[in-house]
Order: C-alpha cells, then structure tokens, then sequence
C-alpha cells in the first residue's frame, strides 16, 4: 500500500483544502492518528504512526477504508507530504499525474457496487469459486442476455478471467472478491436463476470448511427463484453426500444426480480428474418455494442511542480490546479514537467466515456509521445489538 516515512510532522490544522484533496478533521489513538479524507465521493482514513525509538513519522492509507482507486489514496499522500511533513525518509507512493488507477467495469469494488447493478437484471446466474473462468466464460457467451456473476477469494483470478472476457468482447459478467455465503446473505429473495458451485475444494477431513452447510442452503433457497436450479459439480462422492443431505433438510425439492456426465465445457480440474479416470459427480437442485424477503427497514441497535458528555467519556475510559462470541457471530472491540466532540470505536464483527471491519462515531448527537452502514445480515444485526449492550454498561 502506498505510504511514506518522514522525520518532521508540522502542526496540522483542519480542515484543510488543496488541488481538490479535503483533510477534514483527526481522531486520535495510542501513538495513532487519523485523518478523514474526502476526494470527490470518496471518503477514508489517512493514518499516521509515530515510531517513538527511531523518532519518525509512518503515514498510510488506514487499509479497512482505503479508497477503491488507489491513485485518490496515492493523491492525498503526495497532497499530505506536500502540506505537513518534512524531512522524508523514504517513499512509495508513485503517483502518475496522468490518470488515476481505474479499474474494469467487469470487477465490482464492493458488495455495495455490485448490488446496485444487478437489481434491473431480469435473469442472473451465479458461479461461486469460478477459478480459470471457462466455464463461466462459456455460460456468458452462450447466454448473452444473462448476466453471470462470479465469485472470487483470489484476486488474480478476477483480473485473469477479467482480461479473457474483454478479449472475446464478452460484456455481461460481473466479477466480485468475497465470500460467497456473504454475498448470498445480502440478495433480495428470489433474484437468481442458477447458482452454479463447480469442484469445490473438498474438505473431505474438515467439512466444517466448506462453503456449502445449512445457512448456505438456506441461503439458496431464498435467493434462487421458483424455477431456480442449485448446480453442484464434483469429484468427492463426501461432498456431493454431504451436499445432497443439507439440500434434503429443506420442506421441498427436486434433486436430478448424474455420474460422468461430458459437458460441453471442463475446467482444468475436471480434466486432470479424468485423465485419473476419476468419478464425476452432478447434483441439480430445484423446486425451491417462493420466499419471503428480508427484512429491509430493520434498525441496527445502536442507532438510537444518544450520550452526554459524562458518558462519552466513562465509555473512554473504559474500553479496553475484547472480543465476544455467539453462537453465529463475534464482536471485536479493537481500538477507540478521540476525536474534537466524542469518540470512535474501531470494530470487526459479523459472521466468523467474513468479517467486517467499520469505524462509529459517538458524539452527542448520537452513532454515525462513518464510511456507511453495513449489511443487515443477521449476523451484523445480533453483533450490534451485542454492541448496545457493552456501550449501556460502559456509559453507566
């Protein structure tokens, strides 16, 4: 990530404006400080930490709110370094004035990017852990009025399969880095055609770790549509067991399994299986009833509650680093931040296979999501409320 090291820090004083860079005001921590910085629409943290032993000062992107264009993050530091440091140690920060780093249309930055382009799609396919992409590709291809979207934990991935679309001129995909039980649990219901999970890694020793359990299965049946299909392709008998049996704790529906089936596609792995005249093995899941959807009105716990100035500063005294755990969600209380008029609390929280990490604001005019509000997964929504909890027995 992009940052420098300077020996000398003059006295900042915000807000502050230059060649359309905003520093608006800081929030301080132990040996840390931040710096709340606007370009354009974007909005994030500058991070400064002082190294006490070798007297120097360390200034970064804070790496949770870092900007989706690298170069906004790139700008403000040169902006920065230019305005309030001197004496630099070292650099890295590489802006080209030219242009900003601009990513392709086909990667969605967030959760957030993403669902605002797929609510006018009258059909979507999904493919979770896509890999080298021909199958995904060839889905695309073939059904050019489908938009596919595919899930990724590899970045390179995304960027390689990226390229191979615009290189064969195919428009109608939507690549996303994230857990796919995440992404499930944050779609309207009944919104998906296919969802397509094509050799899974197995996890035959630890099936606690697969992607496929009760909450995706559920999760499935929400989002895939009446006429909805749940494809699985696999060579691990385990996992297309396991998967048929999750799938039949549901009230109702149809499974279709075939052995060896040739496809019109494989994907490297299925290839390398078959030349171990390994077994293939196809699950098709459909009549799905029609859902109902998730609640979208409901308030995080926290929203409505105010503070005095007594309280503001019993909960800053006393916070300390402590995580909680349910039974399908944690809360992590990491660092907390005095700003001019409150505090801010860094959290993670959330589901224990993707975590979320987000910055509060407490001030008397009550609780700001600082860079938005998360996602009412229940998971978030149990972690907030965990939350109000701590917050009533720190402010009395």
């Amino acid at each position: 990530m992009p940052n420098f090291k300077c020996k000398r820090l003059n006295d900042i004083q915000l807000p502050f404006e230059k060649d359309g860079v905003e520093f608006l005001w800081s929030a301080y921590g132990e040996n840390v400080q931040l710096i709340f910085t606007r370009i354009e629409q974007e909005k994030f943290f500058l991070q400064i930490k002082q190294d006490k032993q070798k007297k120097e000062w360390l200034i970064k992107g804070e790496k949770h709110t870092k900007p989706s264009q690298i170069g906004y993050l790139q700008k403000a530091l040169m902006v920065f370094k230019q305005s309030f440091t001197q004496d630099i140690l070292n650099e890295a920060i590489a802006l080209k004035h030219t242009r900003l780093v601009k990513k392709t249309s086909l990667i969605a930055n967030s959760l957030k990017e993403l669902l605002e382009q797929i609510y006018n799609k009258e059909k979507i396919y999904i493919e979770i852990g896509f890999g080298s992409g021909r199958h995904l590709l060839y889905q695309a291809k073939n059904n050019p009025d489908i938009l596919v979207i595919g899930v990724e934990i590899y970045t390179p991935a995304l960027e390689q399969v990226a390229k191979l679309a615009l290189s064969q001129n195919i428009t109608n995909i939507l690549l996303i880095q994230t857990d796919a039980r995440l992404l499930l649990s944050v779609l309207k219901s009944n919104l998906i055609d296919k969802i397509f999970l094509h050799f899974p890694v197995p996890w035959d020793k630890k099936p606690h770790r697969r992607v496929v359990g009760e909450n995706f299965v559920n999760e499935c049946a929400r989002v895939l549509k009446k006429d909805g299909k749940f494809e699985l392709r696999t060579d691990s008998f385990l996992y297309f067991d396991f998967t048929l049996n999750s799938f039949l704790q549901l009230p109702c529906l149809n499974a279709l399994v075939k052995k060896n089936e040739n496809l019109e596609i494989s994907s490297k792995y299925e290839d390398r299986w078959k030349k171990q005249n390994k077994d293939i093995y196809d699950l098709i899941i459909s009549g799905f009833d029609e859902s109902k959807e998730l609640s979208s009105f409901e308030k995080f716990a926290i929203e409505d509650m105010n503070f005095n100035q007594e309280e503001l500063m019993q909960i800053e005294r006393k916070f300390k680093n402590e995580v909680f755990k349910g039974q399908d969600y944690f809360l992590h209380l990491e660092n907390i931040y005095k700003t001019k008029d409150g505090n801010i609390i860094k959290i993670a929280f959330g589901a224990f296979y993707k975590p979320e990490h987000i910055y509060i604001k407490l001030d008397l005019n009550g609780v700001e999501f600082i860079f938005g509000k998360p996602f009412k997964t229940k998971e978030n929504l149990r972690a907030m409320e965990k939350l109000r909890e701590i917050l009533c027995f720190y402010k009395n």
